[in-house]
């Protein structure tokens, strides 16, 4: 997460104008008929954020401006699919704002880093697996759960320091140059959390994975040979 006096005006701004059509379009697609009607949904949906507004006071605030927490927007896009997670998050933005962990100005473009870009990355890893229908239990979780939420941590770190770098107000450490060691270290913790999550859930309440094919993946194994009379 990056403070608003670290950002120039041009990244306020186009963090604002990429954010908030996302929300507007997340909250066109979003299944509301069958939020409002199912109880189970909505109590997912109200766990997930609670959950996610948690994980994200866990961090380290840096004198500088930054903050680092875990993302984990891969294992709840899996577990709302996209619009609803896109809108969770933001909701778990909006409690961060009401307690003074967050600039408003700065907002938008941390949505970006941190809701937006997840989000995507997530969904995308997700149609690519669908479109290969594998039978595999296994392959759902490692690309669809392990794989994304690393990928996340890179891009989104990266995009971060990208932005920083571009604007010119945050100091680049003497040690950026052996900044490709650490990557692992951010990588391997986010992958870890969403990956077990999804573990867990596909195991014990599959139902709760809105992007889980449980007609596939937990079906009986087929046998070539018929039982004999």
């Amino acid at each position: 997460m990056i403070a608003a006096e670290l950002l120039s005006t041009e990244s306020l701004v186009i963090g604002w104008c990429l954010y908030l059509p996302a929300l507007l379009w997340a909250i066109w697609r979003a299944p509301w008929l069958e939020l409002f009607s199912d109880s189970r949904r909505q109590h997912l949906l109200f766990g997930t954020m609670f959950a996610l507004f948690l994980l994200w006071l866990v961090r380290r605030d840096f004198a500088s401006g930054l903050s680092y927490h875990f993302i984990g927007m891969t294992a709840v896009t899996l577990l709302l699919d996209w619009p609803l997670a896109l809108l969770g998050g933001a909701v778990a933005q909006l409690g961060l704002l009401a307690l003074g962990r967050q600039d408003l100005a700065a907002l938008g473009l941390n949505g970006v880093l941190l809701v937006l870009v997840p989000v995507l990355i997530a969904e995308g890893c997700a149609q690519v697996v669908e479109r290969r229908q594998p039978r595999n239990l296994f392959v759902y979780i490692f690309c669809c759960g392990f794989f994304p939420a690393a990928l996340t941590a890179l891009v989104c770190l990266l995009l971060g320091l990208g932005v920083l770098w571009t604007d010119g107000y945050f100091p680049m450490p003497p040690w950026l140059d052996e900044f490709a060691g650490y990557l692992w270290l951010v990588m391997f913790p986010e992958a870890f959390i969403n990956g077990m999550v999804i573990s867990a859930l596909v195991v014990f309440q599959p139902e709760w994975l809105e992007t889980f094919n449980r007609t596939r993946y937990l079906q009986a194994p087929w046998k070539n040979d018929e039982p004999k009379s």
